[in-house]
């Protein structure tokens, strides 16, 4: 069998030959390309992810697990991650999308964690195109399908549309789950002597290749590609869950890794390394639910709804009576050694002779070359004076509320369960969602999660537009009074052997880097997905962002949307503003060009410590993290939200568009009663604060900008 067809390349293959001193046989070559595909073995961003910031001081578990952990006090941590399924959702939406909200909540699962709540971020195409259309209504459907039913609550999310997703689009899920720190399950604790065990469906033909499937290009008719897309169950997975998370609280296993990508081959082949073991399996034993399935396909089969046990030899009777309990297939077909060879046997033979680490995670690192693209310097040229400010800012601020990124979504949250096990305290649509955390018989915490991405800022301005959504998460918990704890991230790139892609990329983690590091706060898990494009399109550059951020308790949580009649309104943060990249500058101009503000770690350290004090100490009453459409979308959001509109007359520094509409920078949209105002003004003294007006009546009015009712706007914003 040639290298090539497993996908391999030729160096990749020689550095086989030389640590095994022989040929591999066709499994072991199967093997070798799944497990050394992008998907599995990041063997192209190795050297970009040691970037990133990993210390902080409620990291529990940092990169290298099933998901990150961080420290929720009185002994209870928070597991967190956030995977992609792209390609299998851009073949088979409904089940693509379904088997990653399967997938991700077994990583959680597979930590010990009981999962609380999943987000997904969601990059569709022309939303007037059929394809788009059919394409979105399986996505969100195999979404709310798996989720609705496994029991665990989508508090949030976030939906991008642009062309670049038409033959492409995306699908990364968030899940998190709580755990108590003595309980949580590491890959590298197994010892010899013990144990492996199957838990779960039995084993079919269904996704195998899959990690490899994600490591190319789609093809220009993805039926072919079908195959490789797994069939989840969401019912058999909620068994489950109640079944390992029995088996914990008992203490009967040792370890336990989800069967995901690259199936059986992949989680033991991970547990044996990272513990330093060996490891023999008996394929024979695996329960099959096709006939003549052969070593390989059993070996890389990606069925769902399976976990691989380690378990001690004298607690495997009473693991046996758990699973039966639950009705779930429960079969020892292996064992750890002490030789530290990896074995596999199929008919009384060894199919498979391995060094576990070699297969696991040793497939040697590409460098591809890096080029500046050539058009750069024509995607950051924008002369703001060349552009004829619109005479109608109210018919602008309109169609931006139009935008399908920036109008309702509603049609898609309310097709999730967002309130199953009764924790959301506030649930999609917002800034951040809330979710109520329960520590044993302790009081409880709150756990504010917020997902950003921008895709348009990563392609005209990558390290600025890196930095940029990583910022914005923290501005946001930071806005409602949470204390940031770590953020998770999937970086979202086309093919990594075209040399300007590289370098995106590459600037995309240096600015999300930067941005953490400024901010102090850590990356504890992650996600790379390659390999997003068509041979007719690329996707833009989309790192997506998930941070965490923890509250003690529910007074100091500012929300937004709560104005009342005679509140004044200010913006805290910077008052200067750019339009490159902006939502304004791509919806009335149709650009997609111009740099973004820099990233200054100083001020955006000021601005989240006054806005955490302001919320602390309950200095105004609603806030508003600006973002996409600028001030002006903001303010039609919370007057819309509130109820109430507002009358501004405020002296604008610049061009009345770009303050309405420019985006960037650390700012917030706040709302003041009149009785704490010298508080407000006292936290902020020092820091840019522009008082914009005050709100009132029914209609937002903006001296020398616009005046449109609260009925206008929301007729807008719900098309």
């Amino acid at each position: 069998m040639d290298f090539r067809t497993v996908g391999l390349t030729e160096n990749e293959y020689k550095t086989i030959l030389r640590e095994l001193g022989r040929t591999p046989n066709e499994t072991e070559l199967r093997l070798f390309g799944v497990m050394w595909s992008e998907h599995c073995s990041y063997k192209s961003t190795r050297p970009l992810l040691r970037l990133f910031p990993i210390e902080g001081r409620a990291v529990v578990q940092g990169p290298g697990e099933n998901a990150g952990v961080v420290d929720l006090g009185e002994g209870f941590g928070l597991a967190f991650k956030v995977e992609s399924h792209n390609h299998p959702s851009a073949v088979e939406p409904y089940q693509g999308a379904a088997t990653g909200v399967g997938g991700i909540i077994r990583d959680i699962l597979a930590m010990g964690a009981r999962p609380v709540a999943s987000m997904d971020g969601l990059f569709f195409g022309d939303p007037e195109l059929r394809k788009t259309k059919v394409l979105r209504q399986g996505i969100v459907a195999g979404i709310g399908g798996y989720g609705n039913a496994v029991g665990v609550p989508t508090v949030g999310g976030k939906t991008v549309y642009d062309e670049a997703y038409t033959e492409n689009p995306l699908v990364n899920a968030f899940c998190a789950g709580v755990v108590r720190l003595e309980d949580i399950v590491r890959s590298d604790t197994a010892q010899p002597g013990r144990l492996v065990v199957l838990l779960g469906a039995k084993t079919g033909r269904d996704g195998i290749a899959g990690a490899a499937f994600a490591s190319v290009e789609l093809a220009e008719d993805t039926s072919a590609s079908r195959p490789q897309v797994q069939i989840g169950d969401p019912f058999a997975e909620k068994i489950l869950i109640e079944c390992c998370l029995e088996l914990l609280e008992k203490r009967l296993i040792d370890s336990m890794q989800d069967m995901g990508a690259a199936g059986i081959i992949s989680s033991s082949s991970e547990i044996a390394a990272k513990s330093g073991v060996g490891m023999t399996l008996d394929l024979d034993r695996v329960p099959l639910r096709e006939k003549g399935m052969t070593p390989w396909e059993i070996a890389l089969s990606e069925s769902q709804e399976r976990m691989l046990l380690i378990v001690n030899p004298d607690r495997m009777e009473q693991v046996l009576q758990v699973a039966a309990k639950w009705t779930l297939d429960c079969t020892v077909f292996g064992e750890t050694t002490g030789d530290g060879r990896f074995v596999m046997k199929a008919g009384g033979t060894a199919v498979v002779d391995l060094p576990p680490a070699f297969i696991g995670g040793n497939a040697p690192i590409i460098h591809w070359l890096s080029r500046e693209p050539r058009d750069l310097e024509k995607r950051q040229r924008l002369e703001v004076e060349e552009l004829s400010p619109p005479k109608d800012l109210g018919a602008v601020l309109r169609s931006l509320l139009k935008d399908p990124n920036l109008g309702s979504k509603t049609w898609i949250s309310e097709q999730y369960d967002s309130m199953v096990q009764t924790n959301t305290v506030i649930g999609p649509g917002g800034p951040v969602s809330l979710l109520r955390v329960l520590r044993g018989d302790r009081s409880p915490v709150f756990i504010a999660f917020s997902m950003e991405a921008d895709p348009w800022k990563c392609h005209t301005d990558p390290r600025g537009g890196g930095a940029e959504t990583v910022a914005r998460t923290l501005r946001s918990l930071s806005v409602c009074g949470a204390e940031p704890l770590g953020w998770t991230n999937c970086l979202n790139f086309p093919s990594p052997q075209d040399p300007e892609v590289f370098w995106e990329m590459r600037e995309c983690v240096q600015g999300m880097a930067d941005a953490a590091r400024g901010l102090s706060c850590p990356v504890v898990s992650g996600n790379v997905s390659l390999y997003n494009e068509t041979p007719q399109k690329k996707i833009l550059p989309t790192p997506l962002v998930v941070t965490a951020g923890l509250l003690s308790d529910l007074d100091g949580f500012l929300p937004w949307s709560r104005w009342r009649e005679g509140d004044h309104l200010f913006l805290a943060g910077m008052p200067n503003t750019a339009l490159g990249a902006s939502r304004y500058l791509l919806r009335t101009f149709g650009l997609l060009q111009g740099k973004i503000l820099p990233f200054d770690a100083g001020a955006e350290q000021d601005f989240t410590a006054r806005a955490r004090r302001t919320a602390k100490e309950r200095a105004a009453r609603s806030a508003r993290s600006l973002a996409g459409g600028g001030l002006a979308v903001a303010l039609a959001k919370e007057a819309m939200e509130s109820g109430i509109g507002a009358r501004l007359d405020v002296q604008i520094p610049t061009r009345p568009d770009v303050f309405l509409f420019g985006e960037g920078g650390p700012r917030a949209l706040y709302a003041v009663p009149p009785a704490s105002l010298p508080l407000f003004r006292s936290i902020w003294r020092g820091s840019p604060l522009t008082e914009l007006g005050v709100a009132t009546g029914n209609i937002l009015d903006v001296k020398r900008g616009f005046s449109l009712s609260l009925a206008e706007l929301r007729d807008s914003w719900r098309r």
